[in-house]
C-alpha cells in the first residue's frame, strides 16, 4: 500500500509541475500518471523514474533550436547547462515524450551528432571533437541521454557554427540535419580545450569538469581526442593510449604549486582521470605533460623545473 501511495504521490506532483516543466517551450506537456501501461506502451517510465527525470531537468536548460518533433507523435529535446555552449567541453541532454501526453519514453536513439564550423574568410568548413556516443545517463534516468561536444572555438565574425543529429523514437527516425547555435567565449581566466602535434597528427584536450571543482582534491576528468581526415567529420576519442602527468600552478600567488596530483591515465569509458589539488581558490594553471604508452614525451613538459609548460588548462575557481 505504502508503495502503491509514493507512486500515486510522484504521479501528481508530476501533473501538478507540467505547467513549469522546461519543455514548456514546445507547449504545455501534460504528463498522466506514470507507473502504469499506456495503450500497451512499456517504454513510458515508471512514476519514479519520471520524477527524476522532472528533477533532472529543472537543472539544465532547453536548446530551442536543437529540439524537434519526430513522425508528428514525439517531441525531442535538446538541453545544455545553461541553454547555450561555450568553448571547449560541454554536455548535450535530449529527452523524448509522447506528444499526446507528454509522458517520458525510454526506447529512443540519439546518434551522429555533427557540428560544423563555417571560416567565412577562409571559405572552410571544420568539425571538432564529439564524444563516442549518447547513452543513457544513469540508472535512475534512464529517459535522459548525454553525449558531448567539445567546441575549438567560439562564434565570431570570422566563423559559424551549426549542429545536427538523427534520432530514432519507438522505430520512428527524424532529427535535425542543421541548425544555427551559438558558441560563446569563456570568461577570462578559463582555458579548457588545448591541441598538440605528434607524429604528424593532431590531438585535443578537453578538460570536462572545472566548474565543480572545489579547494582540496579533486578528481580531474579530460577526453584525448584526435583531428579527423576530412575535417568535416567530427573528431573522434584518440585510439593511443597516453599518460597526463598535471602540475598545477597558480600565477597570481607567486606560481606556487600544490602537492599529491595524481596523472591522468585512460579509462575503460575513454576518458582519462587523475587528482589535482587544488590549495585555495582563484586562477589556476594545469601545466600538462603528455607522454605516450612507452614513457616519451610527446608534448608539453617543456621547462617542468621552473615550474612551466607550453601545454596547459586554465581554470578558476
Amino acid at each position: 500500500m505504502k508503495k502503491v501511495m509514493r507512486l500515486f504521490f510522484a504521479a501528481m506532483v508530476l501533473v501538478g509541475l507540467a505547467s513549469c516543466n522546461s519543455n514548456d517551450d514546445f507547449g504545455t506537456q501534460e504528463i498522466e500518471i506514470p507507473g502504469v501501461t499506456i495503450d500497451g506502451d512499456i517504454d513510458c517510465c515508471s512514476a519514479e523514474e519520471a520524477l527524476q527525470v522532472y528533477r533532472f531537468l529543472q537543472t539544465v536548460k532547453i536548446i530551442p533550436e536543437l529540439s524537434t518533433t519526430v513522425d508528428g507523435k514525439y517531441d525531442v529535446f535538446a538541453y545544455s547547462k545553461n541553454g547555450s555552449f561555450h568553448t571547449g567541453y560541454n554536455e548535450i541532454f535530449f529527452v523524448a515524450t509522447k506528444k499526446k501526453n507528454g509522458n517520458y519514453i525510454k526506447n529512443f536513439d540519439v546518434t551522429s551528432v555533427t557540428p560544423l564550423m563555417l571560416m567565412v574568410k577562409m571559405n572552410m568548413k571544420h568539425s571538432t571533437p564529439v564524444g563516442s556516443s549518447v547513452e543513457t545517463f544513469d540508472e535512475s534516468r534512464l529517459a535522459v541521454k548525454r553525449g558531448w561536444v567539445s567546441f575549438l572555438m567560439n562564434t565570431s565574425e570570422a566563423g559559424s557554427w551549426t549542429l545536427g543529429y538523427d534520432v530514432s523514437v519507438l522505430g520512428s527516425n527524424g532529427g535535425i540535419e542543421t541548425a544555427d547555435i551559438t558558441v560563446n567565449a569563456l570568461p577570462d581566466g578559463q582555458a579548457w580545450l588545448k591541441n598538440f602535434k605528434w607524429n604528424d597528427q593532431t590531438y585535443f584536450l578537453s578538460l570536462v569538469n572545472p566548474t565543480d571543482w572545489q579547494t582540496g582534491k579533486n578528481t580531474i576528468t579530460a577526453y584525448v581526442s584526435q583531428k579527423s581526415n576530412p575535417i568535416t567529420t567530427p573528431y573522434a576519442l584518440a585510439e593511443q593510449q597516453f599518460t597526463i602527468e598535471i602540475d598545477p600552478r597558480m600565477p597570481d600567488m607567486g606560481n606556487h604549486t600544490s602537492p599529491d596530483n595524481v596523472s591522468l591515465t585512460k579509462q575503460a569509458d575513454g576518458s582519462y582521470q587523475g587528482t589535482v589539488n587544488l590549495t585555495m581558490t582563484g586562477r589556476w594553471r594545469i601545466h600538462l605533460t603528455v607522454k605516450d604508452a612507452q614513457g616519451n614525451v610527446v608534448a608539453g613538459g617543456d621547462n617542468l623545473d621552473e615550474g612551466y609548460s607550453s601545454l596547459y588548462w586554465d581554470a578558476t575557481i
